[in-house]
């Protein structure tokens, strides 16, 4: 077995909108071996993971996996129900898997399975390829296949179910209890999320709209809220204040201090750290000055500053207040073991700890009992030690406090708290200024007011845990994250601004650009991403080729903007899926041979369908554009989200009969329509129409001469009034849209030079040379000769390269090919070559033809060539260095003496 890639889907893809890994394995010999081939092969599999028997698989139904191994299925379906088992045996139940055999590749198969944690799902992916290669393995195979395939998680090559690494990676990226209740309760309310750091830090929302939360520390809490429950005797005094009761006691800063305090208290204390949590350093029932002192210096490890107050006696109660209301309410049960008259003390805590609820730390949503100094003072006091029996039915305390982080437990409460009580509850998070507070009450009651059963509020939580209310040890479990996202979006809507995603193959980057100059001028402050980089109004944040998911993430995590306008290129797509789960706009311009015979997109009707996931996740009140003109494009209407709106450039009486009758039956169409001007943009709804101005008056279209801009402007007409942009703004702002470098950079930005004129424009492959060639036919009659310098990557099919060659021939007097940089895996010459052939082949003439490695070199050629009145046609791979270098040749050629510019040789 061979794995020849892997991809981690984090956004909807091709094979689903759910997240997921991607292999694609290679099984060799192994492909000869269906299951029922493989003597003992299913026998085997099951006694190691005993619980793919309840695995439905296409049978969706228990053992239907078993079935179809025992029919005989390939390893690599095998191999993804083995990585989903082992995700669910690791603490992450996941269950939706499909494999696919690769088209045109015999043997070889794409695996996918759903995951929550990328590093966990990798793991498992890796583990089960290795496992199942062992068990189906013939003798003499295994080491030569093995070499093939990733070492062994933790290098035990005889442990082949890796269970303890799994877990170790899956509790090293896991949420804990509290964060993951709100993520899950963002998932089930459609509010965006995603992890800020590698901790517990969440990024609720898009843009402007976001939230961030730390655990149950939202970005509405106030700072002085939690700096004041942080110290514990100004929370006091502000309670006391209020009229809320607090126990007696003050601070110390001395072990001398704390016994002269707790004398004058009388009775017994609790001794605390002035700055602690999660229950360190408490003590509780301190009698005595040698135990004061003793309690002093344990707290005092922890806060410089001491509190010593009086005892209250009664039941530990949290009370739980988000919002300004309470929403839960726990009675907490310090951790203990009730003895059995046989086992010791150690021995059952061990099967205290076997509770599978329990887990290290905060991981689960009850914590394991550890073996440590204070659970031996505690037992010391019970005259007690680890290897003691305690008699059958007695109640063995382990600890003095009744943290959950401690071990403790807890009780619902929720139905029985007097309406006293919760009114004074939420009176105390409001004095502290919290927004979200855990509130520690003894009381001998929680049903009676706490000025009848003599109870007082202990402390006051600004980060408060929700283990206790999301699975209590007994009572209802309390979704209290619900209260929490209803605090941060009262409606989940809020949580999202407009997200414009824009595909198709040729022009997405002026659309982009289009769409947002449009939103701008209605007052938006907008953020794109396109392939010159990523913008927050006009501002360049980052310049690189911004057109992928992680760029899209990048940019929706910005907290300034009010609506996002994506470019979404086929390569993001097919390696990670989409930036985001749903759009508001989609927009798909085109669908043109490029890219063909990459990553298995070979054909046109593969590369639509990997266009169409951007429509195909439009919300259902959102608006999906399309290009009428495109039969590929056309037919994504089926799939596609939201409400349809087309554009096409065959408006009025030439207006096609489906559009007629989309029209007919309330549908929206942005077309091009006949007018003494050359074409008049239009928007069609129903049965309203609302001219928007001539194609001539938007500057982009070069009088009308630029119809793939004409094209592009109606899809950026489309997808703002889709957003409740007014026909008006949307034609002054097209009106204002000049094209020009500073706007659209290597999108047909033009210059002049003294007695000559430069095109700079990205016109990298067949469909965007020749639109590009309409326009240069179109200028013809202002020109003598047309000079272009032309390339395409090397990473497209011969034939396409050899055709960009054909097209320029056609086109261009003079052709100047050169290639790019980076080659995309050919040697240096041979895009220069198939160029070569297909312009000679064409019938260009090879006194006309040139060919120069370097884009600069290139460039330069064709600038001295020009004489006047030639256009000049650069196709830049590095658009801005060959912007400045036109503009300093434009400079250079004013400032010179004239007998230094004087004619180029003429053309023979």
């Amino acid at each position: 077995m061979r794995v020849l890639e892997t991809a981690v889907y984090r956004g909807p893809h091709l094979y689903s909108a759910t997240p997921m890994v991607r292999i694609k394995l290679d099984l060799g010999r192994f492909e000869e071996r269906p299951t029922n081939l493989i003597p003992g092969f299913t026998n085997r599999l099951l006694a190691l993971l005993p619980g793919l028997a309840e695995h439905g698989c296409s049978l969706k139904r228990p053992g239907g996996l078993i079935e179809r191994m025992e029919e005989g299925t390939w390893l690599g379906h095998v191999i993804e129900h083995i990585a989903l088992e082992l995700q669910g045996l690791a603490g992450c139940r996941v269950s939706r898997g499909k494999t696919r055999s690769a088209p045109g590749e015999p043997g070889v198969y794409n695996i996918l399975y759903a995951y929550r944690y990328e590093r966990l799902a990798l793991a498992a992916g890796r583990a089960a390829i290795e496992l199942a290669h062992r068990l189906a393995a013939e003798p003499g195979e295994l080491a030569e296949g093995l070499d093939l395939i990733s070492a062994p998680l933790n290098g035990a090559s005889d442990d082949l179910l890796k269970l303890d690494a799994l877990m170790a990676i899956k509790r090293g990226e896991s949420l804990g209890p509290t964060t993951q209740s709100l993520v899950d309760e963002a998932e089930r309310r459609g509010i965006p999320w995603a992890r800020a750091d590698e901790h517990s830090l969440i990024r609720f929302g898009h843009g402007r709209r976001q939230r961030l939360m730390r655990a149950s520390i939202s970005g509405l809490t106030s700072h002085i809220g939690v700096e004041t429950a942080g110290d514990k005797s100004l929370t006091k005094a502000l309670l006391k204040d209020g009229g809320i009761p607090v126990p007696s006691g003050g601070v110390v800063r001395t072990a001398d201090e704390a016994v002269r305090l707790a004398d004058e208290l009388k009775g017994p204390v609790v001794v605390k750290p002035l700055n602690g949590n999660h229950g360190r350093g408490v003590s509780v029932g301190v009698r005595g000055a040698e135990a004061v002192r003793t309690a002093f210096e344990l707290a005092a490890s922890h806060s410089r500053r001491v509190i010593v107050e009086r005892q209250v006696m009664g039941r530990d109660y949290r009370i739980l207040v988000i919002g300004g209301k309470v929403v839960a309410v726990a009675e907490r049960l310090p951790a203990h073991v009730i003895g059995d008259g046989v086992s010791t003390v150690r021995r059952l805590i061990t099967l205290l700890n076997s509770d599978p609820r329990r887990g290290k730390g905060h991981e689960n949503v009850l914590t394991q009992v550890t073996l440590d100094a204070e659970l031996g003072r505690v037992l010391a006091s019970e005259g007690l030690g680890l290897d003691d029996v305690p008699m059958l039915g007695r109640t063995v305390p382990l600890r003095e406090t009744a943290n959950l982080s401690t071990g403790g437990e807890a009780i619902d409460r929720t139905d029985e708290i007097h309406p006293a009580n919760r009114i004074m509850a939420e009176r105390a998070a409001a004095i502290i200024g919290l927004d979200i507070a855990g509130l520690d009450v003894l009381t001998a009651d929680i049903a009676k007011p706490l000025d009848m059963s003599g109870g007082a509020v202990i402390e006051v939580n600004a980060a408060p845990g929700f283990r206790m209310h999301l699975q209590p040890s007994s009572g209802s479990a309390r979704n209290v994250a619900r209260h929490v996202m209803k605090h941060l979006y009262p409606d989940a809507r809020a949580s999202r601004i407009p997200i414009t995603a824009v595909t198709g193959t040729n022009g997405k980057s002026t659309t982009v650009r289009m769409i947002a100059h449009i939103l701008r001028r209605a007052g938006r402050q907008v953020g794109m991403t396109t392939t010159s980089g990523v913008y927050v109004g006009e501002q360049l944040l980052k310049a690189c080729d911004a057109s992928g998911p992680r760029s899209a993430r990048q940019l929706l995590a910005d907290p300034t903007i009010e609506a996002a306008v994506l470019e979404t290129a086929r390569g993001g797509i097919l390696r990670e899926g989409l930036g985001f789960d749903v759009a508001d706009v989609g927009v798909v311009l085109n669908i043109a041979a490029d890219h063909l015979g990459l990553k298995g997109v070979n054909t046109l009707a593969d590369l639509a369908a990997v266009k169409s996931i951007v429509v195909e996740q439009v919300a259902r009140r959102g608006a999906s554009i399309l290009n009428a003109d495109d039969p590929f494009t056309l037919k994504m209407a089926r799939h596609a989200g939201g409400r349809l709106i087309y554009f096409t450039l065959r408006g009025g009486p030439d207006l096609p009969p489906n559009l007629q009758k989309h029209l007919a039956e309330g549908g929206c169409v942005a077309a091009l329509e006949p007018s003494i001007q050359g074409g008049l943009l239009t928007l069609l709804d129903g049965e309203t129409r609302t001219p928007l101005l001539e194609a001539g008056a938007a500057p982009a279209t070069l009088g009308g001469a630029a119809r793939f801009n004409i094209q592009n402007a109606l899809a950026a007409a489309a997808a703002a009034y889709a957003q409740g942009v007014s026909p008006s703004v949307i034609a002054e702002a097209l009106a204002s849209f000049e094209g020009s470098f500073e706007q659209n950079p290597g999108r047909f930005n033009f210059t002049r030079a003294p007695g000559f004129t430069t095109i700079v424009d990205y016109a990298h492959n067949p469909a965007a040379l020749s639109a590009l060639g309409e326009v240069v036919t179109a200028l013809r009659h202002d020109h003598d000769r047309v000079i272009a310098v032309v390339s395409t990557p090397g990473d497209r099919r011969d034939e396409d390269i050899r055709e960009m060659g054909a097209i320029a021939a056609s086109l261009f007097d003079v052709v100047i090919f050169r290639e790019r940089p980076d080659g995309r895996g050919r040697s240096p010459g041979g895009v220069l070559a198939l160029l070569t052939e297909g312009a000679l082949e064409a019938g260009l003439a090879e006194d006309r033809l040139h060919s120069v490695l370097d884009e600069f070199e290139a460039a330069r050629l064709a600038l001295t060539m020009a004489r006047p009145d030639d256009l000049v046609v650069l196709m830049p791979t590095h658009v801005e260095a060959v912007w400045m270098q036109v503009q300093d040749f434009a400079r250079a050629r004013r400032t010179a003496p004239r007998t230094e510019t004087g004619e180029a040789p003429r053309r023979v």
